[in-house]
C-alpha cells in the first residue's frame, strides 16, 4: 500500500485483518515513525486497536522506501493524495504518477498495480505507459479499486462494504484474467460473506467513484434548497423528506439538511468530476448547479446567523457547538464551519468554540481570536447564541435548563435540527432550525 494516508492506512488495515501480510510505504517520517509504535495520526474509530493486532501479529508492516515494501507483492495499491490541482480544480495527478515510476524502478516480478485513490478516468492505462516507458521487460497488469469509506464508519465499510469495484484490462483477455484471479484472492474473505463485486473495464471503475459521490452531493444540495422553500411556505423539511425516504427509488440516506457539504471527498469530487465531463465536451450540468449551490449556502449561512442576532453581532459572544465537517472525525477540510466562523468574526463576533475531536486541527485554519474551550458548558457560558453545526451525538443530550442557566441569551441557531422545536420552545428558548416551522423566523 503505497501511502499511509487516511484511505491507505484504512485500506491496508483491514487487508491485514482478513489475514494478508500488508506492507505500507509512508514517506512521511514523523508519520512512518508514530504509525511503527501503532501511533495513529488520524481520528478513526476503532481504527487504533485493528493498526496495534495487526502490527503485533506481524501481518502490517511500515516502510519508508518502496524497494522493500514491493519487494514479494502480487498485487501493489496506490493510495496517495489527489488534492484539487490549484486554480483548474482537476485532480493532482504527479503523486499518483511518482508512485508509478518508482514501481517501474524497483519491482521485480509480476504484480497487479491497483489504483485505490480517488483519480480520474484514464488513470490506469496512462500508469501502465508510465511502467511500460520505464521498465518495458517488467509484465504486470493494473487495476482500479475505487475505496467507499465514510469517515468515522471505516472500518465497518472496509470490512463489511455494501458493494467492491474492481476495474480490470477486459480488453487483454490472458493478463485480464491473472489480474481478476489476483484481485478475488485479496477479496475472498467478502466473496464467502456473498458481497457484491462487480468486476468492469477500467473506465468504469473510475468513474464510479465520482459518480457515487456526486450523486449523494446532488441529494444534499437538492434537500438543503428544498428546505428554504419549506420555510417561504410554511412546509416541514422533516415530514418531506421522511415521505420522501419512504420511496425506495429514492431511500432515506443523505436527505438531511444543513448548512452544506464538506470533507474530503464530496466538494473534490464533483469538481473533478465537471472538469472531466468539461474536457470530454459533455458538461454534467446537474453536478455543477449543486456545487455552485454548496457554495452559495456555505456563504449565506452566516448572513442568516446575523440577521437572528437582531441583525448585528459585532462583540456578541457565539458559542459554537461542531467544528468537523461531521461527526466521528476530525477532518476540517472543506467543513461549513469555516466560512461560517470567519464571517461572523469579520463581522465582530466573539467566537467561542468546542468539538469534541476537531479543537486541534481547526485552529490554524480559523482566525486567531477564536477561542476554543474543552467542554460545551464553558462554550456556552455568557454566551448571546449558540450554533450547531456539527451533529455530534453529546450535543443531542443537552438539556433547555442548562443551555438558558448558561447562556446570556437563550438564543439556539440549530443548523442540523437534532432538538424539538416544541420543546425548545416550551422550555424558553428561542429556537431556529433548517427548513421547519416555528413561531418565528426559520433559517
Amino acid at each position: 500500500m503505497i501511502g499511509g494516508g487516511y484511505v491507505g492506512l484504512v485500506s491496508a488495515t483491514c487487508f491485514a485483518e482478513f489475514g494478508l501480510h500488508v506492507n505500507v510505504v509512508e514517506t512521511n517520517p514523523d508519520r512512518l515513525n508514530a504509525l511503527k509504535q501503532g501511533i495513529i495520526p488520524i481520528y478513526e474509530p476503532g481504527l487504533d486497536i485493528l493498526v496495534t493486532n495487526n502490527i503485533k501479529a506481524n501481518r502490517l508492516q511500515f516502510f519508508d522506501k518502496i524497494e522493500e515494501a514491493i519487494a514479494e507483492c502480487e498485487a501493489i495499491f496506490i493510495a496517495v493524495g489527489t488534492p484539487p490541482r490549484n486554480g483548474d480544480g482537476h485532480a493532482d495527478m504527479r503523486y499518483v504518477h511518482q508512485a508509478a515510476e518508482q514501481i517501474a524502478t524497483h519491482l521485480k516480478q509480476y504484480a497487479v498495480i491497483v489504483t485505490k485513490s480517488t483519480v480520474p478516468v484514464g488513470t490506469s492505462r496512462r500508469i501502465a505507459q508510465i511502467i511500460h516507458q520505464k521498465n518495458p521487460n517488467l509484465e504486470f497488469d493494473v487495476a482500479s479499486n475505487p475505496e467507499f469509506l465514510r469517515e468515522g464508519d471505516a472500518i465497518k465499510d472496509c470490512m463489511n462494504p455494501d458493494r467492491v469495484i474492481i476495474g480490470i484490462e477486459k480488453d487483454k483477455a490472458d493478463h485480464g484474467k491473472k489480474a481478476q484471479e489476483v484481485m478475488t484472492r485479496l477479496y475472498q474473505p467478502l466473496f464467502q460473506r456473498e458481497t457484491p463485486i462487480l468486476f468492469t473495464n477500467l473506465e468504469s471503475a473510475e468513474l464510479a467513484k465520482y459518480a457515487s459521490n456526486c450523486f449523494l452531493a446532488m441529494k444534499l444540495s437538492y434537500v438543503n434548497e428544498l428546505a428554504d422553500l419549506c420555510e417561504q411556505v410554511g412546509g416541514n423539511i422533516e415530514d418531506i423528506t421522511k415521505g420522501m425516504g419512504l420511496d425506495p427509488r429514492i431511500g432515506k440516506f443523505f436527505l438531511q439538511p444543513g448548512p452544506g457539504f464538506g470533507g474530503s471527498c464530496f466538494p473534490k469530487d464533483t469538481l473533478a468530476l465537471i472538469r472531466i465531463a468539461q474536457e470530454a465536451g459533455n458538461p454534467v450540468r446537474m453536478i455543477e448547479t449543486a456545487a455552485q449551490a454548496n457554495d452559495a449556502r456555505k456563504a449565506n449561512i452566516s448572513g442568516r446567523i446575523i440577521q437572528l442576532c437582531d441583525g448585528n453581532v459585532n462583540n456578541k459572544t457565539i458559542a459554537i457547538l461542531g467544528l468537523t465537517f461531521k461527526p466521528n472525525t476530525d477532518d476540517m477540510r472543506e467543513s461549513a464551519s469555516l466560512p461560517i466562523i470567519h464571517r461572523l468574526v469579520e463581522a465582530g463576533a466573539i467566537i467561542k468554540a468546542f468539538d469534541p475531536i476537531g479543537n486541534e486541527k481547526a485552529q490554524p485554519l480559523l482566525p486567531k481570536s477564536v477561542q476554543y474551550y474543552d467542554n460545551i458548558q464553558d462554550a456556552a457560558t455568557n454566551a448571546d447564541a449558540l450554533v450547531i453545526l456539527t451533529e455530534w451525538s453529546e450535543f443531542r443530550s443537552l438539556s433547555p435548563d442548562s443551555l438558558k442557566s448558561w447562556m446570556t441569551e437563550p438564543l439556539v441557531i440549530d443548523l442540523r435540527n437534532i432538538y424539538n422545536p416544541q420543546t425548545m420552545r416550551e422550555q424558553g428558548i428561542q429556537y431556529y432550525s433548517v427548513g421547519r416551522p416555528h413561531k418565528h423566523t426559520v433559517i
